[in-house]
């Protein structure tokens, strides 16, 4: 059975992509679920339609995450610590902590996408990168001081 599908389904393809299915998947899944639709002359036609929307989301998308990079390449956070004797760290900063920083400057970011490859264990000034997209990369400048 041929269907377009009208979602991204994962291991099958993307919104507006023409696929073979089995009919019983196609039937008693995809279709009633509304997931995809028959392929037919108008569905291929719809297909390209689906696509061409989803053409502009994604772009729309890109554009509002890059003006959202630029926007955090300017900002500067300032992370207080307690510090012992030859200010060694009580703990470290980690990707939660940043991400509760940046909500204190009222951008929310998931702290998945904040690129700490191993927590911060020391003073110091620090560029992290913010992967907000594929192809968008933002870079925050953070001061990790002493309380």
């Amino acid at each position: 059975m041929k269907v377009v599908l009208k979602q991204d389904i994962d291991k099958l393809g993307i919104a507006g992509d023409i696929v073979e299915v089995a009919d019983g998947y196609g039937r008693n899944y995809l279709l009633p679920r509304g997931l995809a639709i028959k392929a037919t002359a108008g569905a291929e036609k719809a297909a390209e339609q689906i696509k061409k929307a989803k053409g502009r989301k994604i772009q729309e998308e890109k554009t509002n995450l890059e003006e959202l990079a630029k926007k955090l390449s300017k900002l500067s956070l300032t992370i207080p610590v307690q510090v012992g004797e030859d200010e060694k760290m009580y703990g470290s900063v980690t990707s939660i902590d940043i991400a509760n920083m940046l909500k204190q400057e009222g951008i929310e970011i998931d702290k998945k996408k904040i690129a700490l490859k191993e927590p911060i264990k020391k003073l110091g000034i620090f560029n992290i990168q913010i992967k907000l997209h594929q192809e968008v990369t933002a870079e925050v400048k953070t001061w990790v001081v002493k309380a």
